[in-house]
């Protein structure tokens, strides 16, 4: 108190303040106060200074002369200030002296997770005097409810009485039961009156714990002697909340658990509560654990299955020392979990999670478990609209679900969420699974889970148009959840009481979502399950359109360039033509480039890019035309006529009139950043290094801002080429490893094969070319046999560099005319003047060296450079040119070769090839 009004403290203030004034003029070393002030948890010095200060500041310390605290420098801290006997701290009024002493249950020797809770409670104790914890079953309210007991033992001179009512099943004996614990004689029905007379005048603190199934009964005890005691602090632990006078409530989460990313270190990963308990409980069970970071990631998916519930995580941790970690997350998967036991001495309630959701699930209505059970057909977070589609009925009116459903979110049965304006609700898993081993009438069974696959029906209707203008990972957070529950509709829909003719037309509504979420394999699934159900009403649709090119999209990003992946892309673009589906088209003709461009047949793809270039012409939409300009331009690009790939790819990155997004994905990747990589390279292949390297960075910041894995696999994979061509090593191996991840995590074959390759080529570039030379041989392997040929000539040239740096000319001169073939072939031409060098080096670099052969493949290395406007190869072309003939003595000719392709660039001027230029002209120089 400070001149008659309270001063707040939180708690560890509190306990603070006590330990120093127990010891008045004595000084106390910090240690010793952070043991007594957090003897539950470990914390550093910053804690006790920032809870010191705050202290220093409730007593006006240092104000107006006043001292009460001294830090006495090296050796603690001491209280200073005078000390007079007055009443009893917590209240601050006298009070009655025979109270009974404290019946607390003994706290746990170490509680995780809730210390913050502890803090919070009894500083609102101190401010508001009744608090009441609301939690699911089993979240750790009576745990907390007797920390903060014993917190405060001392504040009410050991009168602290804990009322437990979980015994109690008539709602009458709730007041009798105080009572008696009060040591009241009890002579009338009502005890009510004499507690509260009993109470008016002392100073305690009452834990009424379990009230949710007295809930009316344990609201009027409390609200009456909160009213008529006025130094009787109350708190009460219940599933839902009391709504009497005076009540503030804590909702007590549950534990927070590791997140499901795969960049969490091991060490970060146990920082989080939820996992701290499980090892502690599972090591204090038995089991040795010698935890690896696969078996963190498992703890994290046990603890999420369990959503944080304390008793849960503690049931669980049990089972370890006989099933082993990886087991237990199995036996979770199935279900077994409800039943196993926990400690002999926990309250019947809480033997089992069984037992604790029949005590919770006997609290309910009729209409209340009606309604749990059919939101059990939810997984994840629903919205009320879902829930009013799903569960109301012709026996259920939609205005009774509503009202069900606030009563169970109130008795903590349904958890909830806000996602920026809108409310989220879910089951948390124990429940679901709970409520799903609920016996439903068959019929009741089936017609809840129809109108659960409808609904996500429609529901992917309505977000495929809004799926495009999302531009990154947390905007889309609502639809990954939502994709839980089609999941679960499809399985049923393809099941034994399903419906197939809704799976179809639900498995092509998904198709183009999971393929967005670069979930091609699971993709792949449905698709397989949705084709082979078509009947003859069905083939030749709509839906068997967008189900075919779906598939050949998945399978390309799965298994490669094969067949059944072509012969569904041209099944889906001849159905689009038939029905005159411009739009239908353009989605495919996008795939069909690609298809093409993967297995190194640029002439067939640079058809489909003209093609699609007409057809845009017919659609009245910025981001066809956009689609268009870049297959042209990357086309282009690869075929050498870079002058048309520069015009096309700017014009595919300019944003089109009314298009609300440009970064259209269409079935499976965004092909504008894909546009923004071929124009870094086409600029660095032009001779425009800086502006090449600055839009590299654009682009790349761009995919992952977009956060969508394909995209960001595609745009990084093409900019490795170009930081080797800079001679940046350090970004190329940074996204080399960004690459290998994206490609394994989402289990596309052909890129994981593309990330050995580029490690490969960095241990050439690096000094180990005998280890890069292994690498890409046997990568090219698979690439031929998969058909995966787009980079073949890249990592061919690479490959011819590690011969030659291994001293192997006679491999090299044999790889190199293997790779001009293809390159006639394919039409690759872009890296035809680089081959040529490559060429001129190796047959210099022959025991039979042929100086004139060697020129004239530079000579024909200049002319394709010329011709293609590829101002980098050239200059390269011209260094060897140059030094050949510096050599030869024809220095002046050497020099009138290459210093007009070296003043042809304007920037770039550390580049490595540029400085190479520079020191050669500077050597004629000199020597001359």
């Amino acid at each position: 108190m400070r001149d008659g009004a309270v001063q707040p403290l939180t708690g560890r203030a509190l306990d603070l303040l006590i330990a120093l004034v127990s010891r008045p003029k004595q000084p106390i070393d910090k240690r010793e106060l952070m043991a007594q002030v957090w003897p539950d948890v470990t914390v550093g010095e910053g804690s006790l200074r920032f809870h010191m200060a705050y202290l220093r500041k409730i007593l006006g310390d240092g104000k107006d002369g006043s001292r009460y605290i001294s830090t006495l420098a090296g050796r603690g801290y001491s209280f200073v200030g005078t000390i007079l006997p007055a009443g009893p701290e917590y209240g601050g009024s006298p009070v009655g002296t025979d109270v009974p002493q404290a019946n607390l249950p003994g706290r746990l020797h170490r509680m995780v997770g809730r210390a913050d809770s502890v803090v919070a409670i009894v500083a609102q104790l101190a401010v508001s005097r009744f608090v009441t914890i609301v939690g699911t079953g089993g979240v750790g309210k009576t745990t907390v409810a007797i920390a903060v007991g014993h917190n405060l033992i001392e504040e009410f001179a050991g009168a602290v009485l804990f009322v437990d009512f979980a015994p109690l099943r008539d709602p009458n004996m709730a007041a009798s039961s105080l009572a008696s614990l009060l040591g009241l004689s009890v002579r009338s029905d009502d005890a009510l009156p004499g507690i509260t007379a009993y109470l008016r005048d002392r100073s305690i603190l009452l834990i009424l714990d379990n009230c949710e199934h007295l809930v009316e009964a344990a609201a009027s005890l409390a609200e009456q002697i909160f009213l008529t005691a006025p130094h009787v602090h109350i708190l009460a632990t219940s599933r839902e909340s009391l709504r009497v006078e005076g009540e503030h409530v804590h909702k007590l989460e549950p534990l927070a658990c590791a997140p499901d990313d795969t960049a969490l270190t091991r060490a970060a990963a146990l920082e989080f509560p939820a996992n701290q308990l499980f090892l502690e409980r599972a090591r204090a069970s038995g089991a040795q654990l010698h935890l690896t970071d696969s078996d963190v990631a498992i703890v994290g998916h046990i603890c999420r299955k369990l959503d944080g519930v304390a008793l849960a995580i503690e049931l669980a941790a049990g089972r370890v020392e006989a099933h082993g970690l990886a087991q237990t997350a199995d036996l979770l998967d199935q279900r077994l979990a409800l039943l196993w036991l926990g400690s002999r001495t926990a309250p019947p309630r809480q033997k089992t999670l069984q037992a604790t959701l029949d005590w919770s699930y006997s609290l309910l209505s009729d209409l209340e478990r009606t309604i749990l059970r059919r939101l059990a057909v939810f997984v994840g977070y629903f919205t009320m609209h879902g829930a009013l589609a799903v569960v109301a009925s012709d026996a259920v009116d939609q205005s009774l679900v509503f009202g069900a459903i606030d009563s169970l979110i109130a008795k903590s049965m349904v958890a909830r969420r806000p996602l920026g304006a809108m409310m989220r609700y879910r089951l948390l898993e124990t429940t679901r699974d709970y409520a799903l081993s609920i016996t439903l009438d068959k019929g009741e069974l089936i017609d809840v889970a129809a109108r659960h696959a409808d609904y996500s029906r429609q529901w992917l209707a309505q977000i495929g148009a809004k799926w495009s203008t999302l531009s990154n990972g947390l905007e889309r957070q609502y639809y990954l959840d939502g994709l839980n529950n089609v999941r679960a509709a499809l399985e049923w829909c393809f099941g034994s009481d399903g419906n197939a003719q809704t799976g179809v037309a639900l498995a092509a509504a998904a198709a183009h979502v999971f393929l967005a979420l670069s979930l091609p394999s699971e993709c792949q699934r449905w698709l397989d399950r949705a084709i082979l159900t078509l009947d003859d009403r069905m083939r030749g649709g709509g839906e068997e359109m967008v189900l075919q090119a779906a598939c050949g999209m998945s399978l390309m990003f799965t298994r490669g360039m094969t067949e059944t992946a072509l012969m569904a892309l041209h099944r889906s673009l001849a159905i689009a033509e038939s029905r005159g589906e411009a739009f239908g088209q353009m989605q495919l003709l996008g795939p069909l480039h690609m298809f093409h461009l993967r297995m190194g047949d640029y002439k067939t793809s640079l058809l489909y890019a003209e093609r699609s270039a007409t057809v845009s012409g017919t659609i009245d939409d910025p981001a066809a035309a956009t689609l268009s300009h870049a297959l042209l331009g990357i086309t282009y690009h690869i075929t050498g006529g870079l002058n048309r790939a520069r015009s096309e790819l700017e014009a595919a990155l300019q944003p089109g009139p009314g298009s609300a997004r440009i970064n259209e994905i269409y079935l499976g990747f965004d092909h504008q950043l894909w546009a923004g990589m071929a124009l870094a390279r086409t600029l660095w292949l032009q001779g425009y290094p800086d502006q090449a390297i600055e839009r590299a960075h654009r682009t790349i910041a761009d995919a992952i801002r977009l956060g969508h894995p394909v995209t960001v696999s595609i745009v990084v994979n093409w900019s490795v080429s170009l930081f080797f061509w800079v001679g940046d090593l350090q970004s190329a191996e940074e996204h080399i490893e960004r690459f290998i991840t994206h490609a394994e995590y989402h289990s596309m074959g052909p890129y994981i094969t593309v990330g050995r390759a580029r490690k490969g080529e960095l241990a050439i570039r690096r000094g180990n070319p005998e280890g890069g030379v292994g690498i890409l041989q046997h990568c090219l392997k698979e690439f031929h046999a998969s058909r995966y040929e787009l980079l073949t000539t890249e990592f061919g040239m690479s490959l011819v560099q590690g011969l030659l740096a291994a001293g192997r000319p006679a491999d090299a001169l044999s790889e190199i005319q293997q790779t001009m073939l293809q390159i006639e072939a394919s039409g690759n031409f872009a890296y035809m003047p680089e081959v040529l060098r490559l060429k001129s080096q190796v047959l210099r670099a022959m025991p039979t060296a042929n100086g004139g052969d060697a020129e004239i493949e530079l000579m024909r290395s200049l002319d394709f450079s010329c011709h293609q406007g590829a101002a980098a190869w050239e200059l390269r072309a011209a260094i060897d040119l140059a030094a050949i003939w510096d050599a030869q003595g024809h220095r002046e000719r050497a020099e009138t070769l290459l210093r007009p392709v070296f003043e042809k660039f304007t920037e770039g001027s550390g580049m490595p090839d540029l400085v190479a230029a520079e020191n050669v002209l500077k050597s004629m120089k000199n020597l001359s």
